[in-house]
Parts: C-alpha cells; structure tokens; sequence
C-alpha cells in the first residue's frame, strides 16, 4: 500500500518559517519525481516546487528565492523549506511522488497570518 504522510504544517507570522515534510512508503522512492502543489481557499492548485530522482529543482516564481525543496532517499522522505512566508503562502500543501504511476498525499494545512 503506497502512502504519503505529509506533516510540519501549522500557524506562523508573516516572515517565519516552516519546514514541511513528505514521508512515503510503499514505492521505490529513490526512482520517482517528487512535488509540493498547494491549493488556498478560491484558488486553482499550483506546482510550489518539484525535484527530480537526481536532485535538480525547480520552484514556481511567487517561492522562488524563499523556498528550498529536498529529498533523502535513505529515509523516503521529501523536505520543504519555507523561509520569509507570507500570508499569501497560506494554503494546504500536498506532496506528489510520480514515476509511471501517480500518487498523493492528503496534505497539510499551512497558515500565514499574525
């Protein structure tokens, strides 16, 4: 069974910091293109950055500069970094681990807000 546990989420101020997490099981981790998507309340879900089984990163251009995404293969898990937030960070944030087959978490709500 293939799961993906996102956690770290919570209420911060305007200019702190979160680190979120992505714990998978049930796949080989190491071989799949990993995402973090975060959807607000009213708005369309969006890609906040991806990494690829070899490490190279991309982020959208509203994180770009403020968020660090990362991964350890030897713990199956996936890292977000989030430095200097603000209230339009607010939003629950989901994990994706894709390969030939796709999968998601539930996700984890994070609030910017002071």
């Amino acid at each position: 069974q293939v799961q993906l546990v996102e956690s770290g989420g919570g209420l911060v101020q305007p200019g702190g910091s979160l680190r979120l997490s992505c714990a998978a099981s049930g796949i080989t981790f190491s071989l799949y293109g990993l995402r973090w998507f975060r959807q607000a309340v009213g708005k369309q879900r969006e890609v906040v950055a991806s990494i690829t089984p070899i490490s190279i990163t991309d982020y959208g251009p509203s994180v770009k500069g403020r968020f660090t995404i990362t991964r350890d293969n030897a713990k199956n898990t996936m890292y977000l970094e989030m430095n200097n937030l603000k209230p339009e960070d607010t939003a629950v944030y989901s994990c994706n681990a894709v390969a030939i087959i796709e999968y998601w978490g539930l996700g984890t709500q994070v609030t910017v807000s002071s």
